[in-house]
């Protein structure tokens, strides 16, 4: 019988924590627009550029990780992750920092098509979703942290990108203490391909989960690199202010992703999908009527409470549906994860044409298909 054991467990969430290290797109894209003199749609590029990776590696990918092994798709991952912290400092311009988004996403969409099957390795079933949700918290510390990190040294050493030297030094602590651990791991036929793998569309509830996740990365890229901009926007703030935004919404995804954690030990994970959903719709529509640069702060938080455990539980749900094909699943889940590249470009094209507010619609458009999601998988599970 397998054995689960926190030491097997604990080098996986740091895999999650060096996942959150891809949050500091929207960071980086907000300095970047302001240091090269960008447009919103140029600037959202860079955006593009570190998630179209999900989509032409994550089913390559899967199919790799089925034949070899997740855990050392997991150190390649990390490799890319290297590359992508040096980047910035070979060529101090506009396209050494698209050089290093690009890195930046090929490690991204890597880890995130390995590591969470690999947590499914290192957890019990009846836990898959609390752990899942739990690495997201771990995930979200990273991103939450980076604003700060990037402002203490953007005020203290006057470079913002040193911040890519602490995530330089995280990242080779954790692929040695990830390369140290061995792990049992579980559903690698070795019969993966591209076929079999894009064969799964045609099972409905797979098409509409692999659809939310979809949406979902792009809503929440699409908060991320625009909760600066709104706040700066709506209520006149300096870049500094603003900034804070960003941590704003990540501290609040990092309670949620906690606290969701704590219920799911109790409570029915497509339920509490579906009064998420619910409640990011109605926090979302806070943000047109805040009156002042503190409300407009609450409905940031609000929207990353609620938000916070979406992600997780519809991979969850896709992982539990077809537990026994979850590389191919995992790869076309994270190959969705595009979203975050496709929904910010359309933003930032919709915000040129017109303004910031009419251009985020489209953001509360996504979190609609995830309310009709969860109605649709709670009443599949019934059926």
């Amino acid at each position: 019988m397998k054995q689960y054991s926190l030491i097997k467990t604990l080098p996986v969430f740091m895999a999650f924590y060096v996942m959150g290290f891809g949050d500091i797109v929207g960071l980086a894209s907000d300095y970047a627009q302001r240091d090269f003199g960008l447009s919103s749609t140029l600037a959202q590029i860079l955006t593009l550029m570190a998630f179209v990776w999900f989509f032409l590696l994550s089913v390559p990918v899967g199919i790799f990780q089925d034949k070899h092994s997740k855990r050392l798709t997991v150190i390649i991952s990390f490799l890319f992750f290297l590359a992508s912290f040096i980047a910035p400092f070979l060529s101090k311009t506009f396209y050494g920092m698209l050089a290093s988004f690009t890195l930046l996403g090929i490690g991204n969409a890597i880890v995130q098509v390995s590591a969470n099957p690999l947590m499914q390795d290192v957890s019990p079933p009846d836990k898959l979703s609390r752990n899942l949700t739990l690495s997201q918290f771990v995930k979200a510390i990273a991103g939450m942290l980076g604003p700060v990190i990037a402002a203490f040294c953007a005020s203290k050493f006057g470079n913002w990108m040193l911040i890519y030297w602490v995530y330089l030094f995280i990242c080779i602590l954790s692929l040695l203490w990830l390369q140290l651990t061995p792990i049992q791991e579980t559903g690698n036929t070795g019969r993966a391909s591209f076929s079999s793998t894009l064969k799964l569309l045609r099972d409905r509830k797979v098409a509409l989960l692999v659809m939310g996740t979809f949406v979902m990365v792009g809503f929440d890229v699409g908060m991320n690199t625009n909760i600066a901009r709104y706040l700066k926007t709506s209520f006149g703030v300096s870049q500094e202010e603003a900034i804070v935004g960003i941590s704003i919404y990540f501290a609040a995804l990092m309670a949620g992703r906690f606290l969701g954690a704590l219920i799911l030990n109790k409570f029915s994970g497509n339920k509490m999908l579906l009064y998420c959903a619910i409640l990011s719709v109605a926090s979302f529509v806070l943000l047109y009527l805040m009156p002042d640069f503190n409300t407009g702060r609450i409905a940031i938080f609000c929207i990353g409470l609620f938000t916070a455990t979406i992600f997780p539980l519809i991979f969850s749900a896709g992982l539990q549906y077809m537990p026994d094909r979850a590389n191919e699943l995992s790869g076309l889940m994270i190959m969705s994860v595009c979203g975050g590249g496709v929904i910010p470009p359309i933003v930032g094209v919709l915000t040129d044409l017109s303004n910031l507010m009419t251009a985020l619609v489209l953001l509360g458009v996504c979190l609609a298909y995830v309310v009709f999601l969860a109605l649709y998988i709670i009443k599949t599970e019934k059926s």
